[in-house]
């Protein structure tokens, strides 16, 4: 079925070598079946070379005239000629798929020849010029008469086309003769089997005669019509004896249809002439005569002139023999030159090869010249790679030595405008966290008790926060997703409802940012919910119970501390410039000290009812002082500073607290003369909160000038490994709950590093929250993080070598 198909979509295209004619048709087989998948296949006639004669520049020459070797070069030119028109043809297909078929014309006919193609191949649809049917070699009729004869011949299955001149002709049969007709019906050409024999034209043109030879023994004419009809039959011999010389009795058919028509046209212009007399006739018989004479001495000087070309030829050849006979001498010179030569040549070589010996020998020695050169070049690569990476080696050190000194210089600059920066924002997110504390939509909310309840789980001692070591009655919580403080009240702080929600109302007109602000309150639990300061209080990291916890050693540095005395300093002026009258703490203690996330210092716990009485005023002003002395000291005593002061200002550095970190001497002892003169103010009764305010102001703006310096007490041009600042290295070196350089690191739930003793203690008071995100830990897993361990190592290690 496959087989079938593949036939039904083939076209067989039949051409010949005139390439316009072929490009016609195959144009027409093109747009005929444009709209179907076909495969073209080429059925290419070639022109082979005649046995008989070749076609040279010089004319037609005898094929015996010409060597086989120019013969095999004719063939291949023809061959060239024939794949050259092939290769035309299919490009000129374009995109369809091509074969294509070559057909050597020789002695079969090629009608035959078609007829059997058409069945051995079962071409079923075949397209073929006229041209193609042309006599060559060939021993055929005229192309029309093969046509027809393709035409009569072929298989049923067959579909023929015969295209002429690009266009679709139809043959047709009848009254013994063919005819070609185009779409419209209009005669093209036509060919009859036989020719008409010069006898019966005469009949046609003299009918009456022929009937008065058939009459003849009948009837009796008169003398002058049998002497007219002698006269005849005279010149109708004389005249077919030159039509036998011009057409011979088997004339063949005309090669093409052009010929066919012109004879065709002269024998119509005999028959036509029926109406003309006698006279006439004979006249017209005779300048036709005349004609045929004309053209017959016509063709005797065409043949003279190919007799002429066949003498040039044969000089050609002459000329020929006689240049190849010269080549022959010359050839025999030279092959007797080419001995010589050859003598010549193994005498060279011999020369060449003793050359080539010595070159070998030569070489050799070259070669292991090259090696030991090779050899010591190495050695020398070796030795400059090696001085150069020593140089890059000693350069890359000087290098980094001035880009650590640099970043050294660089860290200190960015360390005192951090701090600065610091100290900016921890004042702006007071002030903010202020703000938003006291904004319209959360200003002072009553909270109900399932919602106190649930954020601090029931008042489960998870949430209570301890304060010297002591549980109290204040637990952390989340409430609208803020982290707060809820401090619970019990019938001894107030006995009542009224009391309660007048101390929420008193405690509502407190607004300053070093004062600890309410959010709200709940009445039935009397409770009140204050912001919550994530490091707790002064006292829990001044005072310990046992010196060398970890709690203890946090800390605060000098700078921090400063910061401390000042935010204090601002929340008692608050309180005792307030309108219309001043107001007292009544219990001004480190325990009432809350420091935020930043270290920023707010007041909490004044007593209520306010008290309004100058005593207590200065009592305020002498707990102060008391204070700033706990604060230098880091102990709850200060009388070891009013010593030290009194005896020896070198002895003051003994006494000042060694976790705070190295003091500037001047700072400290303007802070302790502050701190002493709180105390005497029953000796300075004008001594109030807004002139040590001011004074303040100056030891800060000191201490910020020292920072921005670098330099603080007697260590400015340097300091030894273990009195650097922990300032200094990087954050992630510090401890997020100790502020310290971390010596075991672990990693916890939440992602952040902690040195080990400081997180295990976070989590053994019982909270499970993270110290960085206060959100809850998945687990209290701790891994070990070696990695920053050995950075921190590494870089004290580069620190103790640079301070050598």
């Amino acid at each position: 079925m496959a087989i079938e198909m593949e036939l039904e979509n083939k076209v067989y295209v039949a051409v010949s070598s005139d390439i316009h004619d072929g490009f016609l048709t195959l144009q027409w087989a093109l747009k005929r079946w444009s709209s179907n998948s076909i495969t073209i296949v080429i059925l290419y006639a070639s022109n082979n070379i005649c046995k008989d004669y070749v076609i040279t520049p010089m004319g037609k020459l005898p094929a015996g005239s010409v060597n086989d070797e120019k013969l095999k070069d004719l063939e291949k030119f023809e061959e060239a000629k024939d794949q050259k028109i092939l290769w035309r043809y299919k490009v000129f297909c374009g995109n369809v798929k091509v074969e294509a078929i070559k057909i050597e014309r020789y002695d079969e006919s090629i009608q035959n020849f078609m007829v059997d193609l058409i069945s051995g191949l079962r071409i079923t649809k075949l397209v073929m010029s006229l041209t193609f049917m042309k006599p060559s070699s060939w021993k055929s009729g005229s192309a029309i008469s093969g046509s027809f004869f393709v035409h009569r011949q072929k298989p049923e299955f067959c579909e023929l086309y015969v295209i002429c001149g690009g266009k679709l002709v139809f043959l047709r049969e009848g009254n013994n003769e063919g005819l070609i007709e185009d779409d419209q019906g209009i005669m093209v050409a036509k060919s009859r089997t036989m020719r008409q024999s010069f006898r019966d034209l005469v009949v046609k043109m003299f009918p009456e005669h022929s009937q008065k030879m058939k009459n003849q023994c009948d009837s009796s004419s008169s003398s002058a019509s049998n002497d007219s009809f002698d006269q005849w039959e005279k010149y109708k011999e004389e005249i077919e004896n030159y039509m036998g010389q011009l057409l011979p009795s088997n004339v063949e058919e005309v090669d093409d249809f052009v010929a066919d028509e012109t004879l065709q046209k002269n024998i119509t212009e005999l028959v036509m002439a029926e109406n003309m007399t006698m006279q006439e006739k004979k006249e017209a018989l005779r300048i036709k005569f005349l004609e045929i004479k004309e053209a017959i001495q016509l063709s005797r000087e065409e043949l003279n002139a190919h007799v002429e070309g066949q003498a040039k030829a044969q000089w050609a050849i002459t000329l020929c023999t006689r240049r190849a006979e010269e080549i022959d001498g010359r050839i025999n010179d030279e092959i007797a030159r080419k001995a010589d030569l050859k003598r010549d040549l193994d005498a060279t070589k011999d020369e060449l090869s003793e050359l080539h010996t010595e070159v070998e020998v030569t070489k050799s020695k070259l070669s292991s010249i090259l090696e030991l050169q090779h050899e010591l070049s190495n050695k020398m690569q070796i030795s400059s790679l090696a001085r150069s990476r020593a140089e890059v080696h000693l350069e890359k050190i000087l290098k980094q030595r001035t880009d650590t000194l640099q970043e050294i210089e660089e860290f200190r600059k960015q360390r005192t405008i951090l701090r600065r920066r610091i100290e900016f924002c921890r004042e702006k997110d007071a002030i903010g966290n202020a703000t938003m504390l006291i904004e319209p939509s959360f200003k002072y909310k009553e909270f109900s008790a399932a919602e106190i309840r649930a954020a601090t789980d029931g008042f489960s001692d998870r949430m209570r926060l301890k304060s010297g070591g002591d549980w109290t009655d204040v637990y952390k919580a989340k409430l609208h997703h803020t982290s707060v403080a809820i401090k619970l009240y019990s019938a001894a702080d107030v006995d009542s409802e009224d009391t309660f929600n007048a101390k929420v109302k008193l405690l509502s007109h407190m607004r300053h940012p070093h004062i600890l602000s309410m959010i709200g309150y709940c009445s039935e639990l009397r409770c009140i919910v204050f912001e919550y300061m994530h490091n707790g209080c002064l006292r829990d990291i001044l005072f310990s119970g046992k010196r060398g916890s970890k709690r203890r050693n946090k800390g605060l540095k000098w700078q921090a501390r400063i910061c401390i005395v000042a935010n204090v300093c601002t929340g008692l002026c608050f309180l005792h410039r307030a309108k219309p009258r001043p107001v007292a703490h009544g219990n001004l203690n480190p325990s009432k000290i809350l420091l935020d996330s930043n270290n920023v210092a707010k007041i909490h716990g004044i007593r209520t009812p306010f008290s309004f009485d100058k005593s207590d005023i200065r009592s305020d002003i002498r707990a102060y002082g008391n204070l700033v002395l706990q604060i230098l000291t880091g102990r709850n005593w200060a009388g070891l500073i009013e010593e030290a002061i009194m005896m020896d200002q070198t002895k003051l550095i003994e006494v000042l607290d060694p976790m705070a970190g190295e003091w500037p001497l001047d700072i400290a002892l303007e802070l302790g003369r502050i701190g002493i003169k709180c105390l005497s103010i029953h000796e300075d009764k004008e001594l109030n909160m807004t002139n040590l305010a001011r004074e303040l102001d100056k030891v800060k703006k000191l201490a910020d000038e020292i920072v921005a310096n670098g330099e603080s007490g007697e260590a400015k041009n340097g300091r030894h490994l273990n009195e650097i600042d922990s300032a200094e290295f990087p954050n992630f070196f510090l401890c997020p709950i100790f502020q310290e350089v971390m010596k075991n690191p672990h990693v916890a739930a939440d992602g952040f590093s902690y040195e080990l003793e400081a997180i295990e203690e976070w989590l053994k008071t019982g909270r499970d929250t993270s110290p960085m995100t206060n959100l809850k830990l998945k687990d209290n897993l701790l891994t070990p993080n070696h990695s920053l361990r050995a950075l921190i190592q590494d870089s004290q290690k580069k620190r103790s070598i640079s301070t050598r």
